[in-house]
């Protein structure tokens, strides 16, 4: 088998999600794809924060495409890069992490709390399966005017609805339907998001009592 047709087994299993391993021999294309997503994402982490200008042309040659107005605050991490698709008007608070073995879509004017983790790739549940770092991935969807709240962790897979919410520190497993409000671990549907969420008005934490146990 040529570097070539071992390349194409890979990606044929990545989109077909079977199991596959990515650090063989015949993938350096793929490791080099790895390391050069790495460079950028650490050269945008050092770059200064009156830099503007060239931390959006860092973001525009780490990502797969790129919107209008995307600010992501530094530090950034990520396993491709490339293999990120941004819409506009999208803003990343500190710490993004992008496990992107596979597509990740994110919509228009998404916003991303400190910390979140979005991660297209896992491992199967049986030790034999994970001798030989056997993975497999799955796209994820964000889709437009979405929220995710800080320390939340998104698997493969997974679709979030326009105009939703995810609670800080959700593991969001499953599907979210559009105009909901999911958290918990794993995240659970709370409630749907109705014109009544048009009138906002700050409610501070209530006192945890004995009830709550």
């Amino acid at each position: 088998m040529t570097i070539d047709d071992r390349e194409r087994e890979v990606r044929r299993r990545i989109a077909a999600h079977e199991l596959y391993t990515d650090h063989a021999p015949g993938l350096e294309r793929l490791e080099e794809e790895r390391i050069r997503g790495k460079e950028l994402a650490d050269a945008y982490n050092r770059t200064a924060p009156r830099d503007q200008p060239g931390r959006a042309d860092i973001l525009r040659e780490l990502f797969g495409t790129l919107g209008e107005r995307v600010w992501v605050e530094p530090p950034l991490h990520v396993a491709y890069g490339n293999y990120t698709h941004l819409g506009d008007d999208v803003y990343a608070n500190f710490g993004l992490t992008l496990v992107d073995d596979t597509d990740v879509f994110i919509g228009n004017r998404v916003m991303f709390a400190p910390h979140v983790t979005i991660t297209t790739t896992g491992h199967p549940v049986h030790p034999e399966l994970r001798t030989d770092g056997s993975q497999f991935s799955a796209p994820v969807h964000i889709e437009d005017d979405v929220w995710i709240g800080t320390g939340a962790t998104i698997l493969p897979g997974v679709t979030i609805g326009r105009g939703s919410v995810i609670g800080a520190g959700s593991i969001v497993t499953a599907n979210v339907p559009p105009m909901t409000v999911a958290a918990g671990t794993p995240a659970r549907i709370l409630r749907t998001i109705t014109d009544a969420d048009r009138e906002w008005t700050y409610r501070p934490p209530r006192t945890l009592t004995a009830d709550d146990i």
